[in-house]
């Protein structure tokens, strides 16, 4: 593939160019390496079974040993939280972007739930369509059957001016309302964005094991037994809850290691962490996927202007947030976190139809994006510069949520 020489601004008029005159993407390639500095163990996701996410990939014409890093649905993860971060000031402000929000410490609710806070569409897996939000009430009318709820019953590729007015990101990063009557038939719209971090040419580690414990406690300082008042342990078995006459051990042989004393013999185990040549992020938008929704306004017409003007915020939208998402830390996790390679900057790139891409800069994605959405305004699209809509959880998803924390809670203390 052949890139252009020199990039350009990418001002909104040049955004709308590419949206309209048939690009296919725009992608971003970000080279990373571990804070620690080439060569330092990172730490990927675990799956099933304590396994790494590892296969072969084709590289420069090579099978390269890869493992992933961060998943696609991690990443749309985190680009919500990162918009949320730059764009959701709480929900007696003005957002930059349309959100909803499930309010836990409203003052009509009987049982607050403070710790909770507030769960945004932006924080709710499942978007909009997520049974949090399902399950929560628009000004005493269960939010599915208030006006803005409906919107999601009927949203299609041919009219997505509801979804674009009340939850852009569902358009962006795809929304399935599966858990309405409709089940699989419910409204769906593709990812238009994707993003995911692997590490190439990878290297599998070992974790060790060991402990040593300052009080010197050995095995045969036990057994140690279940206090018969459930209060904890004890080494007398005369204050040791009983079954069938003997004293209940600690765990199947009552040692001192069962509540965590004495040493732990020095070990090594598999999926002990990574070492790579590089980790790299992959972020592409699909432009004929956001070429394919329809705005019609209330009298259902569409417009090509309508519609090229939405689908060109859309795509603000998604460059923000994956930009946001890398610009505020890449720290996946424990012992797994990134910087960008300064030998190998990050580009924009549009990609035409003929495979020829164009390097683009772009200075302020958020204000890109806010040019957008005010463009959207002037020609009668929902305005997205506004209060949240703030919902209440219904009665029985806060007693849900308070019996469950209740039942946690006597389990932990019978552990």
């Amino acid at each position: 593939m052949t890139q252009a020489p020199s990039s350009s601004v990418l001002t909104l008029e040049r955004l709308r160019e590419a949206v309209t005159k048939g690009a296919v993407a725009i992608r971003r390639i970000q080279r990373l390496q571990p804070a620690g500095g080439p060569g330092d163990k990172v730490f990927p996701p675990t799956y099933e079974g304590g396994i790494y996410a590892t296969e072969q990939r084709i590289i420069n014409g090579q099978r390269v040993p890869c493992v992933l890093l961060d998943s696609v649905q991690s990443q749309a993860n985190r680009m919500e939280l990162a918009l949320k971060q730059k764009c959701y000031r709480g929900k007696d402000q003005e957002a930059d972007i349309p959100v909803v929000t499930v309010d836990f410490t409203a003052a009509e609710l009987k049982n607050k739930l403070e710790e909770i806070g507030e769960v945004t569409s932006l924080d709710a897996p499942h978007r909009l369509a997520d049974a949090i939000l399902r399950d929560s009430n628009n000004k005493g009318v269960a939010f599915r059957d208030s006006e803005e709820g409906k919107l999601l019953n009927t949203a299609t590729v041919a009219n997505a001016t509801g979804l674009y007015g009340i939850c852009p990101t569902a358009l962006v990063l795809g929304i399935w309302d599966s858990t309405w009557p409709r089940g699989g038939m419910g409204t769906k719209f593709q990812r238009a964005l994707v993003s995911e971090i692997i590490g190439v040419n990878t290297e599998k580690g070992i974790k060790t094991r060991s402990r040593l414990d300052p009080l010197s406690i050995g095995l045969n300082a036990g057994p140690v037994y279940e206090k018969k008042d459930g209060s904890g342990w004890t080494s007398d078995p005369a204050l040791a809850r009983a079954e069938k006459g003997k004293p209940v051990l600690v765990g199947k042989e009552g040692k001192p290691s069962e509540i965590n004393h004495g040493n732990v013999t020095p070990s090594l185990a598999d999926n002990g962490g990574t070492t790579f040549d590089y980790a790299q992020q992959s972020v592409v938008i699909s432009l004929p996927a956001l070429r394919r929704l329809r705005f019609p306004n209330e009298k259902k017409e569409s417009q090509q202007s309508r519609d090229e003007v939405a689908q060109t915020a859309l795509v603000a939208l998604a460059i923000a947030a994956a930009h946001l998402s890398i610009s505020q830390g890449c720290d996946l996790r424990s012992r797994c976190l990134l910087i960008p390679d300064v030998d190998q900057p990050a580009v924009w790139e549009i990609i035409g139809s003929d495979g020829f891409s164009q390097t683009v800069t772009i200075p302020d994605p958020v204000a890109l994006m806010n040019e957008a959405a005010a463009a959207g305004v002037k020609i009668g699209l929902p305005v997205w510069k506004r209060k949240p809509l703030v919902l209440t959880p219904s009665e029985g998803l806060v007693a849900l949520v308070k019996k469950s924390r209740d039942l946690a809670t006597v389990e932990s203390v019978e552990a």
